[in-house]
This record gives structure tokens, sequence and C-alpha cells, in this order.
């Protein structure tokens, strides 16, 4: 069952006139959601932003009654509501000052992952554009990221199936609530894409995808990417959006080129002409872009007894693990978990899983080691 908290916190986005930046404000001068609905009158009223009018028409009643009528629906729905001051909640948009307070999320994958690549284009690709979408997530692989789209027709949908296909998870970010999949007929690949990965929207149940909702769509998908990278785009459209948007979050933007009489190439080839996008011919591309050189993490370790560890055999925090033991030799526990970002009481029984597979061995206080 969902936290009282939890509650008020979904409450607090259902009052009138209170958006994401309000929440925010009230939440830093209250201290908390339950709290601002605690609050006497007089003192919301001293709180910048906050007016007359808006204290007025709160109508705290009718705002959880809602919520919890949401807190079910997602509780049969297995969906997860991810408030921003949730650990789960992507830290990437965190440091976005437009990003949702909430989050509706269904399925597995870690939105706070190591490495995640945001891909779009047009609705109207070509043949070009599906082979280059494949190739650029088969290449991607080696590097295990999570990759990001928005289930549109085209691009979207084929970077989407590239990453099932390639046994990568993919999260598809919607302009519709989480119970409404859009375009219907991508169900199916949302149902494979749900075993590893998962979809993400900012809107609650019932919420139709209307045009208004799209840009908006499109400023999560590129704040959850380290790099968007663009595959096809008109001059107009979508994908030029979440492109300019991802440039003013600062956000690493690539292109790849296209023949220069093809409408769909247009958009790219502008986004490189004019620097607004770094050109993507290969994977080093990116690699050199985000710093993931393979100099920086090789592919294979080798054990004290001769063996040749392989990345592809571990979990990305079991590799992680390893290439910090293989690097320093010995490591205490705590310096451990703050290295690779894994809670302590998460890496215990990593930790252990490695020393069970042979890898890794502990040592006197608290420290570990490669075997």
């Amino acid at each position: 069952m969902a936290s009282d908290s939890l509650l008020y916190e979904v409450a607090l986005g259902l009052l009138p006139g209170v958006g994401d930046m309000l929440t925010r404000q009230l939440i830093s001068y209250c201290g908390s959601a339950k709290a601002v609905f605690t609050s006497h009158k007089g003192q919301l009223l001293k709180i910048p932003g906050i007016g007359q009018t808006l204290v007025q028409n709160m109508n705290p009643n009718q705002a959880l009654q809602l919520a919890e009528s949401i807190l079910k629906q997602a509780e049969q729905q297995q969906v997860q509501l991810l408030f921003y001051t949730n650990p789960q909640y992507p830290a990437r948009l965190k440091q976005i000052a437009d990003a949702p307070c909430l989050l509706y999320y269904k399925g597995n994958a870690d939105l706070n992952h190591a490495k995640i690549v945001s891909i779009v284009g047009t609705r109207q690709a070509t043949d070009y554009g599906k082979r280059i979408t494949e190739k650029i997530v088969s290449d991607l692989k080696k590097h295990n990221p999570v990759i990001v789209s928005g289930l549109a027709y085209g691009i979207d949908i084929f970077a989407h199936r590239a990453a099932v296909a390639a046994g990568l998870p993919t999260v598809g970010v919607m302009a519709s609530g989480p119970d409404i999949i859009y375009p219907s007929v991508h169900r199916k690949t949302v149902e494979k894409m749900l075993e590893s990965g998962g979809i993400l929207t900012e809107n609650t149940f019932g919420t139709k995808p209307d045009a208004p909702r799209f840009p908006a769509r499109n400023r999560i998908i590129a704040g959850l990417g380290d790099c968007t990278i663009i595959v096809e785009a008109a001059i107009k459209g979508g994908a030029l959006i979440t492109a300019d948007i991802a440039n003013s979050y600062n956000k690493d933007v690539m292109a790849v080129p296209g023949n220069l009489d093809v409408k769909v190439s247009e958009g790219c080839n502008y986004l490189i002409k004019t620097n607004q996008a770094a050109i993507y011919t290969k994977l080093s591309d990116l690699e050199e872009l985000l710093n993931w050189d393979e100099a920086l993490a090789p592919a294979a370790v080798k054990h004290s007894k001769g063996l040749h560890l392989n990345a592809a055999e571990f979990e990305p925090e079991e590799w992680q693990i390893i290439e910090l033991l293989h690097a320093h030799k010995e490591e205490l526990m705590d310096n451990i978990s703050w290295k690779v970002q894994i809670p302590v009481s998460r890496l215990a029984s990593v930790l252990l899983g490695l020393e069970f597979k042979g890898v890794v061995k502990s040592l006197p206080g608290k420290k570990f080691a490669l075997v």
C-alpha cells in the first residue's frame, strides 16, 4: 500500500493553479506535501508566488479524494508513482527547472542507469532511417545503455524494437496517461518493452494524447538521455523540438547526416550545419563525445589466475565493481559504494554474488579485492 506522504504528494499537483514550479516552491517552504495541506492559510500567503485567489480556491478534500483514486488505479495497474523526492525518480530530470514533479512509471528499467541514450526522429522514416537506427542500437549494445524514445511511428518505434531485439532495456515516454498506449498498434511492442524496460509519462490515468502534450513529452525524452540522437527529421517537427530542448538543457545532441535531396534529411543536416548537433557517423563519435571510449571502459579484465573476465558475462553493477577493483587492487566497502553509486544495503548482495562466482574475495576490515 502507498505511503501517507505519497497521497499528499499526488494531491498537491491536483490543487487548482498548482503546477510543477509552485509544487516545488510550496514544499521548499513548508517542508513536505502534507505540511502544505496542514498549514494555515495565513502561512501559505507569506510564500512568494502564492496569492489570495490560489489559497481561497484550494480544496484539500477534493484533491485528496482524487489522489486516493489515482493511488488505487496505480496499484491495480502496477504503475509506480515517482515524486521528485523519491530516490528512484530520474536524477537527470532533477537538474531541469521545468521537469515534472510526478511521474507515472510502469516497468523495471533503472531510470538512473549509468548510461541512457535518447533516439528520436521523423514519423515518415525511410528504409535508410530504419537501417541506421537498428545499427546505432546494435552497436550500442556493448555499453548496455537504456534506450529512450517516444513510441511514435517511424524512428521512435524502430529504436524501441531494435533495443528489444538487442536485449537492451528501452523506455517509451508517452504524451498520454499510463493506461493509454498511443498509437495503439504499438501495444505488442510495449508488452515486450515492459519485460526489461518500461513506459513513462507525467500524465494521469485516462489522459488522451492531445497535440500540446507532445512537446511537453519531448522535454522528458531530452532530459532523460545523456545524449539525444536525431536519425531523420524534417526542418519542422517533433524531433527538432526535442533537439532544441536538449540544447537548452546543455545536453549533448547528435544527428545522422542524410541525402541532400530527401525531405526527412533536411532537419539533421541543418542541425549539423548550424552546430546544434554533433555529427553521428559511427559509434566512436558518440563514445568520444560522452567519454565512453573503450580506454575508459575495457571490455575485459585479466583475472589473477590468468583468466579473462568479459563484461558481457556480468551485470552492469557487477562489472563496475570488477573494473574498480582491477584499477585499485583493494577497496573498502564504503568506498566501493560511493565510487560506483550503489547503496551499501544492495552492494552487500552484489559483492556476495561475485564471491560465489569466484571473482571477488573479502579481506579483513570490510575490504574487497579481485581473486
